[in-house]
């Protein structure tokens, strides 16, 4: 059986090649010159996704727009995000990606960060300063990241200061014999952890090594196609990242494909629970699976942070895109805790609630953005996850089954103080900003939020 293969490396001596100079900026960025200066706004940046030459939602690249709580809170303002003169797009600013950015933001939202996705410049690192409207001003340093985590990272802001991008490769089949008589062995993928410091832009350190399944979890045959989200501990010394697994019987006789390939089938069925990878911060060591058996569903997002420091210490993690589930990771164990599980269908009442994407605010509250299998929508949630209750929040687009789309590209819920800013636009349709009063369990309609066919706001930071 082969073993699992651990390689740390250290780039102190590549920085140099990684940190690359500015690039030229996107044509439509007519408005943005950043004022250097901070006056003390508090800023809440909107995104947008908007579509590609041919019309296909959300391959055009991202777009952000900053505006004051005031203005989020006024339901006569109006947001235009996608207006247009010709073919060139007239308010906001295009963050440098050729598809839709996977954008963060530093807290007090003075800084958005962004790892291009996909195209020429696909895995380079930028950072923008905030000055209101579209006046976001690029500055740092370029990071090229691509060489670690190639040119379609998935990246998050794993803690304050420090972001995490993360890649596993597709799982590479192993087996040996020959026609028809195979013997299957393994499905082992390549993983890639790159951590950036993005106060100071530069790659502090990386590590590659084979995923960490068991000998018995090799052969039972499971595999890992995607890692995302990783979050780091209240102690900063461990790093969850959400997997994508999946499963194979071995057991079974494969299908050969027209070149004498097998393929086993699958058996999901059969998968033990959601898993979760840790390896030790920052050294990026020690590398194991965590199991929980009380939900099979993955952890693993799609453009949504699903992992979460709670006030106590734990991290809270949702079963998102697909699940209704919200499980506790134990800050003393450092491994899930068997004795904590949170079902928003059991809390609100309901059947085939999936949780789109979420945010933990403080003491146990969270408002939860999700659909349910039986009716097409988009809807609203606060919930407690200390007593494990859950009240829904209505607005006036829930209904629409355009919302649906839009919930499942969302990426930022945002957050300021007590008050989270939903900016909710139904896939080509126009919508607001909700805001939602997690002290007072209260929604207001706030701003007016513009859009466009193909295109929909994304996130609030």
């Amino acid at each position: 059986m082969k073993k699992n293969l651990f390689r740390i490396a250290l780039l102190s001596t590549f920085f140099a090649a990684l940190t690359l100079g500015s690039c030229n900026n996107d044509d439509n960025n007519n408005d943005s010159g950043g004022n250097s200066e901070d006056d003390g706004t508090r800023w809440i940046s909107l995104t947008g996704s908007f579509p590609d030459a041919t019309g296909t939602p959300g391959n055009g690249g991202t777009r952000a727009y900053a505006i004051t709580p005031e203005n989020a809170a006024n339901p006569d303002y109006e947001v235009d995000l996608f207006k247009m003169n010709g073919e060139t797009y007239v308010n906001g600013f295009a963050l440098k990606s050729s598809r839709t950015a996977r954008v963060q933001a530093s807290e007090d939202g003075k800084f958005l960060y962004n790892i291009q996705y996909t195209g020429t410049d696909g895995g380079v690192f930028n950072k923008y300063k905030v000055s209101g409207a579209g006046k976001y001003e690029e500055v740092g340093s370029e990071v090229n990241t691509a060489s670690i985590l190639g040119t379609s990272p998935r990246w998050v802001k794993a803690a304050e200061g420090i972001g995490v991008g993360v890649y596993a490769g597709s799982a590479i089949l192993d087996y040996e014999g020959t026609a028809p008589n195979f013997t299957y062995k393994n499905r082992d993928s390549e993983v890639k952890i790159a951590t950036i410091d993005l106060n100071n832009t530069y790659i502090i350190n990386t590590a590659i090594f084979n995923f960490p399944w068991t000998d018995e979890e090799r052969a039972a045959g499971y595999g890992v196609s995607r890692i995302d989200v990783p979050v780091l501990n209240a102690a900063k010394n461990k790093l969850y990242i959400g997997c994508n697994v999946s499963k194979v019987d071995p057991t079974k006789t494969p299908t050969i494909d027209a070149n004498g390939i097998p393929s086993w089938p699958a058996d999901n069925a059969n998968i033990n629970g959601t898993k979760t990878l840790v390896v030790d911060y920052p050294l990026l060591r020690n590398a194991k699976v965590i199991t929980s058996t009380l939900t099979k569903t993955n952890n693993h997002g799609y453009r949504t942070m699903t992992q979460y420091v709670g006030t106590d210490g734990h991290v809270y993690q949702a079963t998102a895109t697909g699940g209704a589930d919200i499980l506790r990771i134990s800050k003393t164990t450092n491994d899930y805790d068997a004795s904590y599980h949170f079902n928003l269908n059991t809390a609100l009442g309901i059947t085939g609630a999936q949780i789109k994407a979420w945010r933990y605010v403080k003491d146990g509250v969270a408002v939860v953005l999700y659909t349910t299998t039986s009716v097409a929508g988009g809807y609203v949630a606060i919930i407690n996850l200390n007593d494990k209750t859950a009240v829904k929040l209505a607005t006036e687009v829930e209904t629409d089954a355009a919302l649906s789309t839009t919930l499942g590209q969302f990426q930022n819920i945002g957050l300021i103080g007590d008050n989270v800013y939903l900016p909710l636009t139904p896939a080509g349709k126009d919508g607001n900003i909700y805001i939602v009063n997690t002290k007072n369990k209260t929604i207001t309609k706030g701003a007016k939020l513009k859009a466009a066919s193909g295109s929909f706001y994304l996130g609030a930071y």
